[in-house]
């Protein structure tokens, strides 16, 4: 593999953070920060512990996967559909470039824009709760392959996509309802038994309750569980990617 491509593609697309900071990196942070303010100290305060954990750090976890999940998604389908758009693409495609270094050049950055952001509303979150994560390596494994699989979704979301408006149909349409019915902002256990069995089909609850077991050692499924969901949808990804250069699919403008 040459890493000079990859390396290109990768400090171009971190490049275009730093010009966007305000949009890239305050902005998810604001949006975090009033989910504290709003469930954490209005409503948290008026909510008996869960599992043990005051509810203002019981939602910590819950409120980074959603960040993780929307920035993941937005930030790879951006990258590779403005080539797209542009018609740059052009010259991406006849260099000499292997189709792996474009997706490691790609989807690497926007995994790193995505976990540098949760760690940075992992900080800001302990200005609001006090908290400790109980097993950090955990914890930033779960950040780091959750970035990397969902960075994967958004790249190919973003072949996908003919259009600006299809950049945001996924992400707002079914990963954010997904997030906020899976278990970000309560346990499931505090649902009757029927709607328990039909969020277990929610494969969000998966990624929100291993991430939340790495903080606090409490969880809605199993770890085992949390893991084989999360690295199922990666192979997908990943099968998907190399299916979709393998036949040319929608690489073109």
């Amino acid at each position: 593999m040459n890493v000079y491509p990859v390396r290109a593609i990768y400090m171009a697309e971190m490049m275009r953070t730093r010009r966007t900071l305000l949009q890239s990196v305050v902005s998810p942070v604001i949006s975090t920060s009033l989910y504290f303010v709003v469930f954490g100290a209005a409503i948290g305060s008026r909510i008996d512990e869960i599992g043990g954990v005051s509810y203002g750090a019981f939602i910590v976890p819950g409120l980074i996967m959603l960040m993780l999940l929307t920035q993941s998604v937005s930030n790879a389908s951006f990258g590779i559909f403005f080539p797209k758009f542009s018609g740059s693409i052009y010259e991406l495609l006849s260099a000499p470039i292997s189709f792996l270094e474009i997706v490691i050049g790609y989807v690497g950055a926007a995994a790193t824009k995505s976990v540098v952001l949760g760690l940075i509303i992992l900080a800001t979150a302990r200005l609001f709760v006090p908290m400790e994560v109980a097993h950090p390596v955990w914890m930033l494994l779960f950040l780091l392959l959750t970035a990397v699989t969902f960075s994967m979704l958004g790249f190919i979301i973003g072949i996908w996509a003919d259009g600006f408006d299809k950049l945001q149909l996924v992400p707002l349409l079914v990963i954010t309802p997904l997030t906020f019915l899976g278990g970000s902002f309560y346990s499931i256990d505090m649902l009757p038994p029927f709607w328990q069995g039909v969020t277990l089909f929610n494969p969000v609850v998966y990624l929100v309750s291993g991430f939340r077991w790495s903080f606090y050692g409490i969880s809605d499924v199993s770890m085992v569980a949390s893991l084989a969901m999360i690295l199922l949808f990666l192979l997908v990804c990943l099968a998907t990617i190399a299916w979709i250069f393998r036949t040319g699919y929608r690489l073109k403008p």
